[in-house]
């Protein structure tokens, strides 16, 4: 008999097919509320569960799932939204899928790119039928090749970020919880202390994890310590910087522009940001391809999969 496993909401085609394949899945048509997963979960004796960010797996939805509950499987690299501690206390092995490197490395290019260049503003133009000659002076950006980036975390996303860093010239700083080995550092310049780096910073980028609960990493003390006209890039997880510095910052023009896919409250993330055409936005969407949303699913399921057969799972969290 087939293992049965549960989608807490729509996956990509290929997702699907591959659960119906591999296992007894449920998959609903629309995403799950939390009473209809567990239902649902209870219903079908679950024993694994594929779910996505979006959906909080909190203390108190991992003590309403089924004893059949084996693994539970995120298709996000990120797992600030588990509760992996009572997940274990469960018995229940958590995964993560860490296959969104070179997708939110091209995201975070195409916010420093926008940002720079002010892309949100010149398209507003454009919206409204240009009809005039820009004067020489006006909407004028800041140069990407040749400037100062600096990265804070150099992991597997930051890595990626700095590699097409060179490739425009770029001169790149990073700082780390500890430094790179030297084939990966390559031209790089590591600094122990993030305030240590950030006056040398032009455009910063963030790449790191969130600690829950933790405070933000940027405020108004950093933001204060980068160069006057910097860009502020985050592509990582919102609670990384102090928005309402940031927001300050900007309207000071200390920041001259920032490029952020990630937010404090999202989905309802601050409106003061659609106030200020220097901000570039998107929905946290680093991740939006086909190709990296097909391996997110996909590679959950491998990993529902191999724990399930009684293997070690490859994105483990917890249990082994």
């Amino acid at each position: 008999m087939k293992h049965r496993i549960i989608l807490s909401r729509p996956m990509q085609p290929a997702v699907e097919a591959r659960a119906k394949v591999l296992f007894d899945a449920f998959v609903p048509d629309t995403a799950l509320s939390v009473d209809e997963l567990v239902n649902q979960a209870h219903a079908h004796e679950a024993q694994g569960l594929l779910f996505s960010g979006a959906l909080k797996l909190d203390r108190a939805l991992i003590e309403r799932l089924p004893p059949s509950l084996r693994v539970a499987a995120t298709t996000s690299v990120g797992f600030d939204h588990i509760d992996v501690h009572a997940a274990a206390q469960k018995g229940i092995v958590v995964t993560n899928a860490p296959v969104v490197t070179e997708c939110t490395a091209d995201a975070t290019f195409l916010h420093i790119l926008a940002a720079c260049r002010r892309a949100r503003e010149h398209l507003q133009v454009m919206q409204e039928g240009w009809g005039r000659a820009l004067g020489l002076s006006e909407l004028l950006g800041h140069r990407v090749s040749g400037s100062v980036l600096g990265i804070v975390g150099m992991g597997r996303i930051g890595q990626a970020v700095a590699q097409r860093a060179r490739a425009f010239g770029m001169t790149v700083l990073y700082h780390s919880r500890k430094r790179v080995a030297p084939e990966i550092e390559q031209d790089a310049r590591y600094f122990d202390s993030l305030d240590a780096m950030l006056p040398y910073t032009q455009i910063l980028s963030l790449h790191l994890p969130a600690t829950p609960g933790a405070a933000p990493l940027i405020g108004s003390q950093q933001l204060a310590l980068l160069p006057r006209g910097a860009i502020v890039v985050n592509t990582a997880r919102g609670s990384l910087i102090d928005e309402d510095a940031l927001i300050d910052a900007l309207r000071s023009g200390h920041i001259a522009g920032a490029g952020l896919d990630v937010f404090h409250n999202e989905p309802r993330f601050d409106p003061r940001f659609l106030d200020m055409p220097q901000v570039f936005l998107t929905p946290h969407s680093g991740s939006a391809t086909v190709q990296t949303r097909d391996d997110l699913g996909l590679r959950g399921l491998d990993n529902i999969a191999a724990v399930l057969d009684g293997k070690p799972a490859a994105d483990a969290l917890n249990l082994e």
